[in-house]
């Protein structure tokens, strides 16, 4: 369990009442994005599925939130006057996690937002009793690499013609066991370091 207190964001689960914001989100960031009648059956009828948001901790001003939302989306509350500014989401398939979906707020990228999906969505795997964490990434997308990179992921195969907008693979990329004793030292050590930069 992550403790959000001294964070400048949090995660939390995925709701129906966040999916204006998500599927604004999902059209800015993926040029094959999904429908929201797909996050819908994620969220009530997936029962392998575990989907998570990020919103601030600190309430942002209304003229600041305001102008994000004129300039990018229509929406933009999780309820109230807390954005969400990031979402992700993981399949666990018998002992393993396989992360389908991360994506952030164009508005509030660059702040770690990601990275913090990512490491709640593995610790939450841990917690599930997964063995593994993987996923598909265009082999285009070097920025994404990196940071799985970072957290233990490399590449183990590759899916041919597997984006349907332009036919780009994928690599598939797969983390070692992240319940062993020398990944989680890695692990932790790489959240407390993003810890520290999201600290408030």
């Amino acid at each position: 369990m992550i403790d959000y207190s001294t964070l400048a964001f949090r995660v939390e689960p995925m709701r129906t009442q966040h999916l204006d914001t998500v599927m604004e989100i999902e059209y800015a960031a993926f040029s094959a994005p999904w429908s929201a009648n797909a996050y819908e059956y994620e969220l009530h009828h997936n029962a392998m599925a575990h989907y998570y948001i990020s919103v601030p901790q600190t309430p942002i001003r209304k003229s600041v939130f305001q102008s994000f939302r004129s300039r990018w989306f229509k929406h933009g509350e999780s309820n109230g006057s807390t954005p969400v500014v990031g979402y992700g989401g993981f399949w666990l398939m018998t002992d393993e996690a396989h992360i389908s979906t991360i994506a952030s707020h164009p508005a509030w990228r660059k702040r770690g937002i990601g990275e913090l999906l990512l490491v709640a969505m593995i610790e939450a795997a841990a917690e599930l009793n997964a063995r593994v964490a993987t996923l598909e990434v265009r082999v285009s997308n070097h920025v994404a690499q990196m940071l799985y990179a970072k957290y233990g992921f490399a590449v183990v195969g590759e899916r041919v013609n597997y984006y349907s907008d332009n036919g780009e693979n994928a690599w598939i990329m797969t983390t070692p066991a992240i319940g062993s004793a020398v990944y989680q030292q890695q692990f932790q050590k790489l959240k407390t370091q993003l810890f520290d930069r999201l600290s408030r």
